[in-house]
């Protein structure tokens, strides 16, 4: 009997996933529990397993396309099986939309020439793309598949000199690979109009704006700002890679394990609003920023405040090197307590992170840079970083979340105290 092969939910947050790349092809065969397809979710891109022995018999999304969850994507059955009962149950695609009739014109008043003819309208390809070969709608936007504009970014190629060969022009995958495979031409000069593309969001970078829309919004966010001395953090760096080079120990480690010490502190700020209670949380797993070509991932260290700075340091890696191949389970992305998120490797001095519902609190932490500071009234120069938490303030109140930055403070200027 034909098994229907459906978009499975391989993420918490997913409602639509994106076939990046079907590892079969019709007429190969099957086994229960083989990879079947590579599925790009909102936050990583995951494997789908076949859930039926047979043939892969009919594919219903193509490379780049997106399904919402439980829509019929592809049929399993045997060689000769009559499967146009399952194919009947797949959604009809979308109709073509009419185009509106052109207004008849008034007939010229009798005492007035006749207005002379239009021109015929240009083509949308001679029209917006100033004759290069990328296929273009006549709504001015140019058809490509998410995966094919992001290996288009990551080559720099130009899509507009570019022939789609998928549906209605489209371009897809395997344009990509054989536009690689040619020499380059010289770009083509245009005129002085900006040209513009328009490229699929997506599934991480759409999660990203409904989450930040239920956050910035809802949550009542304040915002605290201190100046911590770095400079002892930096002497304790330095010190553990002198000791042990291939230990290799950022200042963001430090930082992690510094907040997750102060959250034990202060279980007030370790906590999350539901709606009709706070939950307070026993341990610190806190969600670093991990910045990946289409957006933001925040990867848990779970139990940060129960491991050494050299766990930290291996697991930060290791989770930061899954993200960025879009590699990370579910599990290693959602559910933290606390989150930080660190732009001082880009020289960011200050900045406001936005909270991530339902956690309670996000630090955000600036660069660490040498500035005049006053010590026992004499004016030195100190390694200072400048850290501002966004506080939900349904959860957290002003003086709460002051005393927890100043424990913070206390702790990252004295970083000794970890190892006591």
């Amino acid at each position: 009997m034909a098994s229907k092969v459906i978009m499975p939910k391989l993420s918490p947050t997913m409602e639509e996933g994106q076939i990046a790349r079907w590892l079969k092809k019709e007429g190969d065969k099957v086994s229960m529990g083989e990879p079947l397809a590579e599925i790009d979710t909102d936050k990583a891109t995951m494997e789908m397993q076949a859930l039926a022995n047979g043939v892969l018999r009919k594919i219903l999304i193509n490379e780049g396309e997106s399904a919402p969850l439980g829509q019929l994507i592809a049929v399993i059955g045997e060689p000769n099986e009559d499967i146009a009962s399952v194919l009947a149950e797949a959604p009809a695609p979308a109709p073509a939309k009419k185009e509106p009739e052109p207004k008849k014109p008034e007939p010229a008043k009798a005492e007035e020439p006749p207005p002379p003819p239009s021109p015929p309208p240009p083509t949308p390809r001679a029209a917006t793309d100033n004759g290069q070969q990328g296929r273009i709608a006549d709504s001015g936007r140019m058809i490509v598949s998410p995966l094919a504009a992001r290996m288009a970014a990551d080559s720099g190629l130009d899509l507009r000199s570019i022939q789609g060969s998928g549906p209605g022009g489209r371009i897809v995958k395997r344009d990509i690979e054989q536009a690689l495979t040619q020499p380059k031409s010289a770009p083509a000069v245009t005129g002085t109009a900006s040209g513009y593309r328009d490229e699929p969001a997506t599934q991480i970078r759409q999660t990203i704006a409904k989450r930040l829309v239920t956050s910035i919004g809802p949550v009542p966010h304040f915002f605290l700002t201190i100046d911590i001395d770095m400079d002892r953090a930096a002497e304790m760096r330095e010190s553990v890679k002198a000791l042990d080079p291939d230990l290799k120990i950022s200042v963001n480690d430090i930082i992690i394990k510094c907040a997750a010490a102060a959250l034990i502190q202060h279980p007030q700020v370790n906590a999350s609003f539901q709606e009709k209670f706070i939950r307070y949380y026993e341990h610190a797993d806190i969600g670093v920023a991990v910045a990946i070509e289409d957006g933001l991932i925040t990867p848990v260290i779970r139990g940060a405040d129960q491991k050494s700075l050299s766990q930290i340091a291996t697991e930060v890696r290791e989770l930061a090197e899954r993200a960025r191949s879009k590699k990370l389970k579910p599990e290693e992305y959602t559910g933290a307590t606390f989150s930080i998120s660190n732009l001082g490797m880009f020289g960011i001095d200050e900045f406001t992170a936005v909270i991530n519902p339902p956690e309670g609190a996000i630090l955000a932490i600036g660069a660490m840079t040498p500035k005049p500071a006053v010590r026992d009234n004499q004016v030195v120069v100190k390694q200072m970083m400048r850290v501002t938490m966004s506080c939900d303030h349904r959860v957290i109140d002003g003086a709460t979340g002051a005393k927890f930055l100043q424990t913070f403070k206390k702790i990252m200027e004295n970083p000794l105290y970890l190892v006591v």
